[in-house]
């Protein structure tokens, strides 16, 4: 199985619009960059047939230090959720 990066993202765009590959990486880049700073900002980024993704934010709790198994406060933190369409969930299944 291929594991899709940026890089062969910005191939495929390169290839089908007839453009340079620094090009591409320059707007691949644009679109990920405009995505982390909307998610930075608390905005929701919403792709119609691909799926949305949002801050979520992980409450404070209690965890357990395997190697003392001592009882440690993990504190409350923000961290990003995609959420799949109906559409993309179709696809792979």
């Amino acid at each position: 199985m291929e594991t899709v990066n940026k890089k062969t993202i910005a191939e495929v765009i390169s290839d089908r619009h007839s453009m340079t590959k620094k090009e591409a990486v320059e707007i691949v880049d644009l679109v990920f960059e405009t995505m982390a700073q909307s998610l930075e900002d608390g905005a929701k980024v919403d792709i119609t047939g691909f799926g949305k993704f949002e801050v979520k934010t992980r409450a404070a709790r209690t965890g357990i230090n395997p190697q003392t198994k001592e009882t440690i406060k993990i504190a409350a933190s923000k961290v990003p959720g995609f959420k799949a369409s109906k559409s993309l969930k179709d696809r792979v299944r």
